[in-house]
């Protein structure tokens, strides 16, 4: 008989696990953060010294993955091996969840280690769903969609962005692993009203909601960096979010300029604050 797959507290808040906190984590962890949420490919394969660092993370609080290499939206097949792997770590942490981005990420055999955008077609759904829920039946257990943050637009779409996401997550049976910070940076970037898009997402399946900081380029553009604070927009778009579909759990990225555990903390238990 199988196990049960562990659930997180409904209102729970989670760090991104960062190499930079490991040693500050093993002398103290943080009362706050109830979760932690690793990049799959960091422990896919041979990765023995970061796996040891997750035995003692894991006996503390419930690990979920976050991928990014499925290539969900690619026109080749989905790598099979690949998720022989990510399902054996999934099984292996009793991961709540796994998630990874509505995007593709490879091609003619050739990665381009980005997470890169399609049109936004109503005859891509099907094919984007059947994927998604192949992948969640292969997992054992749910499976979520993050939108991207959109640097580009395509004349090709025939549908918004929260159209297509919501239409995919809808037909294959998944989860929406919604990164608010994703929606402001392509709101602003793309002139829509981040709020509107909220209103086209079902909260009662959204896995976790990511926030995080964004930096803006020389000519306005919005950049998700994952570099800075998370702004004061996003907050606003967070108590939103809150509003509207809370609770849900919450987790914050911090990738580059990454800063000390006790920083990254406080910014994370902002989200208490912000949702009072």
């Amino acid at each position: 008989m199988s196990r049960p797959i562990p659930t997180l507290r409904a209102d729970a808040l989670g760090l991104g696990l960062r190499l930079p906190h490991l040693e500050a984590l093993e002398q103290a962890w943080p009362e706050s953060v109830a979760y932690v949420e690793i990049i799959s490919e960091n422990y896919l394969g041979a990765a023995a010294p970061p796996r040891r660092h997750l035995a003692w993370v894991r006996e503390r609080v419930p690990v979920v993955l976050h991928g990014v290499g499925l290539n969900l939206l690619g026109h080749e097949p989905l790598d099979e091996a690949y998720l022989d792997e990510v399902c054996r770590l999934a099984d292996a942490l009793d991961a709540p969840f796994v998630s990874d981005h509505l995007c593709w990420v490879r091609a003619g055999g050739l990665s381009h280690h980005d997470l890169l955008p399609t049109p936004f077609r109503a005859d891509l759904i099907d094919f984007a769903a059947e994927r998604a829920a192949w992948v969640q039946r292969r997992l054992g257990r749910p499976f979520g969609l993050e939108n991207l943050s959109s640097y580009v637009s395509f004349p090709e779409s025939d549908l918004t962005e929260w159209e297509f996401y919501a239409s995919v997550v809808r037909e294959a049976g998944c989860y929406f692993m919604l990164d608010l910070n994703n929606v402001y940076v392509s709101g602003r970037n793309h002139g829509f009203d981040p709020r509107g898009y909220l209103d086209a997402i079902d909260f009662g399946r959204v896995l976790q909601v990511h926030l995080a900081g964004h930096e803006p380029e020389p000519d306005g553009t919005l950049v998700d960096t994952h570099g800075q604070p998370v702004d004061g927009a996003v907050w606003e778009l967070y108590a939103h979010a809150w509003r509207r579909g809370g609770p849900f759990p919450t987790l914050l990225e911090w990738d580059t300029n990454v800063p000390p555990l006790a920083r990254a903390v406080e910014e994370l238990e902002r989200a208490a604050g912000v949702r009072a």
